[in-house]
């Protein structure tokens, strides 16, 4: 990420439910995005307090992968906490608030000293209608967004800042925070919205105006695309990093669609299951080679994609190859029952997962992929740290790596 420039003024965007405040860029913004991470690499100054960490777990009110996966954070009652996952170490506390103060959202730009929060929790931090922007150098807040309306989410790019409201997206430069574009969605509570990393310019994908659309932003052609992904509500999405897939799931969550999302054109359906569930996340690896998926009914899938990212224009909508069910399969994921596509119930003919990983039901877990070829992250916000690893050619239940709780003392870093 390019340093800013050094600048100290109040700027209002244009639009009337917003209104942007830059204190002053900070001149010495650092990003790495890979490498291990350190105070002294990432930029993160030591702790302002020196708390002793309690014997009571905190509130987690919110968890994210930095854009690799190679972090996550987590927002709690008091702070936030950094941890890297390939292997599991807890990298940096930031203790906010001596008093309980929470923070119910923080998004990452991979290995920046600057993190963007939302207060959250029964005893918010900031006012959940704005987005307060740290810089980890400075100790201190150097810019805020503020919005007439609660802040759904938060996306972070090394030129943009995106604001995602309950009907609205807003996109910000971000070394000015001057409003750039403004998008209006349906009701969209989960703030669902995704954003290319590694292109340049951006492509962005945030729900439609219409039940089950998806409106997709390419900055750089200036075009807009429609494409109805579901009959249902929206209810998760993903993108690639580099902005050429994109992956969605409905409120119904049996099956996820994989989309083109430089033209729209869908290439892969995949099941999840038969009966209903609520998706809480979705993850490309890196070479967009396999989609994970994690909902409420505790079980971690791992579907392989057919899909050449190398060579999308010249993809065409086919789906004429077909994976069943685990029982009938041949062990590769590839079905016995192909041949009677046109006669089974589309539940037959549908693509299965080729991995899987079982968890206990009653919380929510979000999943990425490792740094490790064909291994797989899930963090819960019960705590729980998940490495596994799946055997890219057989399948099958995947093997646990690693397991710890990131919540205990042991993995909570003291402050300084």
């Amino acid at each position: 990420m390019a340093s800013p420039t050094p600048l100290t003024f109040s700027a209002c965007s244009s639009a009337s439910s917003s209104s942007a405040t830059l204190y002053s860029i900070p001149p010495d913004t650092d990003c790495v995005s890979d490498g291990s991470f350190s105070s002294a690499a990432a930029g993160f100054a030591p702790p302002v307090e020196d708390a002793a960490p309690t014997a009571e777990d905190p509130s987690v009110y919110h968890l994210s992968f930095n854009q690799d996966c190679g972090c996550f954070v987590a927002g709690l009652d008091n702070g936030f906490r950094i941890y890297n996952t390939d292997p599991f170490k807890a990298l940096f506390r930031r203790d906010i608030s001596s008093s309980r103060g929470g923070i119910g959202l923080v998004a990452m730009l991979f290995r920046c000293n600057v993190l963007c929060f939302v207060g959250g929790g029964p005893e918010p931090l900031y006012p959940a209608n704005k987005v307060m922007i740290w810089d980890d150098h400075l100790s201190r807040c150097f810019g805020e967004l503020s919005f007439r309306s609660e802040v759904r989410n938060v996306k972070i790019r090394r030129d943009k800042i995106i604001v995602v409201l309950a009907q609205k997206v807003f996109v910000y430069n971000f070394v000015d925070l001057r409003l750039v574009h403004q998008i209006e969605t349906a009701l969209n509570s989960k703030g669902l919205c995704e954003v290319s990393h590694t292109s340049s310019p951006m492509l962005l994908a945030c729900p439609g105006l219409q039940k089950g659309q998806i409106r997709i932003e390419n900055y750089g052609s200036k075009k807009t695309k429609f494409v109805m992904a579901h009959d249902s509500r929206l209810a998760c999405m993903s993108m690639t990093q580099d902005g050429r897939l994109l992956a969605t799931a409905s409120s119904k969550g049996t099956l996820v669609r994989v989309f083109n999302a430089l033209d729209g054109s869908l290439l892969q359906e995949v099941r999840r299951g038969a009966d209903r569930a609520e998706i809480y996340s979705l993850a490309f690896s890196s070479d967009a080679h396999w989609l994970a998926v994690s909902s409420d009914k505790g079980t971690i899938h791992v579907f392989s994609l057919k899909v050449d990212s190398g060579s999308l224009a010249t993809l065409s909508n086919d789906r004429s190859q077909v994976v069943s069910a685990p029982n009938p399969s041949n062990g590769l994921g590839i079905s016995s029952l192909s041949i009677l596509k046109g006669v089974l119930p589309k539940y037959f003919s549908s693509e299965w997962s080729v991995a899987q990983f079982r968890l206990p039901e009653g919380s929510e877990y979000l999943v990425g992929f490792g740094q490790q070829k064909n291994t797989v992250i899930i963090i819960g916000l019960n705590g729980s740290f998940y490495r596994c690893e799946f055997d890219s050619v057989k399948g099958g239940e995947m093997t646990q790596l690693e397991h710890h709780n990131y919540l205990s003392a042991d993995n909570f870093l003291k402050p300084g």
